[in-house]
């Protein structure tokens, strides 16, 4: 049974959080702050964390880098403010995904089902990746589009695995920067929108329509396979 941590400062929301979540199957433990939300997690490590970022003791982003200082638990993120600053400061900080207050609860569950998905044990086995009619070879390193290779560069190819490797998940332009072209570079998103650009060309059905590689406005990128 998938072990679900749920934090805010609501009494409302988490009532309805954990009759929901339970009456689906989930095991469900709730926090009303920062403090008890680590202490939570210390003494009986859940398979997911829902975070409310509006916390009465401490920011939320700061719940996640306290967690982040020793826990890979994958975190849903929370958020009633209309800012995206604060949504990229929390997936900067390692957060894996957010929801904006007010949520449907079927988006909710979504999100969930796909963050326990990707955080399962990884099969050796599976190393290719396939999306319409593109197939990335993880350990061969090599992209085929309807059979047909298709040459990368390193750049590309190095933004390419970052994204397919955490399907679902919203990457921050920061992140990304940082991974692909190393530190010093988390201003330049001319040169993300530029190699997503040509990522698009080569691998989507119209580059002009992209299915597969989606932008979320001010906050990045998302590979949806």
């Amino acid at each position: 049974m998938t072990r679900v941590l749920v934090v805010d400062d609501e009494p409302q929301i988490l009532r309805a959080l954990a009759i929901n979540l339970r009456a689906r199957g989930y095991e469900v433990t709730t926090a009303g702050d920062g403090a008890e939300a680590l202490a939570a997690v210390g003494a009986q490590p859940p398979d997911v964390v829902v975070l409310d970022l509006g916390l009465p003791d401490m920011d939320g982003v700061a719940v996640i880098e306290g967690l982040r200082d020793w826990s890979k638990v994958p975190i849903l993120v929370l958020s009633g403010r209309s800012d995206s600053a604060d949504k990229v400061d929390a997936l900067d900080a390692g957060a894996d995904d957010y929801v904006t207050k007010p949520f449907g609860m079927d988006e909710l569950l979504a999100r969930l089902r796909a963050m326990v998905r990707r955080n399962a044990p990884d099969d050796p086995e599976e190393s290719a990746v396939a999306f319409g009619d593109a197939v990335v070879d993880l350990a061969a390193k090599r992209v085929t589009v309807a059979g047909v290779e298709v040459r990368l560069t390193p750049t590309e190819w190095h933004l390419l695995e970052v994204l397919v490797r955490r399907p679902g998940r919203l990457l921050s332009q920061k992140q990304l920067l940082t991974e692909v072209w190393g530190p010093g570079y988390e201003t330049a998103q001319g040169n993300l929108r530029l190699y997503m650009a040509q990522l698009r060309r080569k691998l989507e059905p119209d580059p002009a329509r992209p299915r597969y590689f989606r932008n979320e406005p001010g906050m990045g990128y998302r590979f949806e396979p």
